[in-house]
């Protein structure tokens, strides 16, 4: 039954390439201002360990001191 398959259309040609854009200089002055200021933001977005601790090491010092009273009276 090959005599009765349809026949294949032709492909449609192959449109033309169009030469890629240039690719964006490396040492771009405006790409350099850019990293400073994220490099600036990241900066001033850290925090260190010993800036979200709030107390000392002997706890916090303006309240006033708690004492138990023991089971021997004192």
């Amino acid at each position: 039954m090959g005599f009765m398959k349809p026949k294949i259309p032709a492909m449609p040609p192959i449109p033309p390439v169009q030469p890629a854009p240039e690719p964006p200089k490396f040492d771009d002055s405006a790409r350099t201002e850019e990293e400073a200021r994220r490099r600036a933001r990241l900066r001033n977005q850290r925090t260190g360990r010993q800036s979200t601790i709030l107390t000392g090491s002997d706890g916090l010092e303006d309240e006033k001191k708690v004492t138990k009273k023991t089971l021997l009276g004192g």
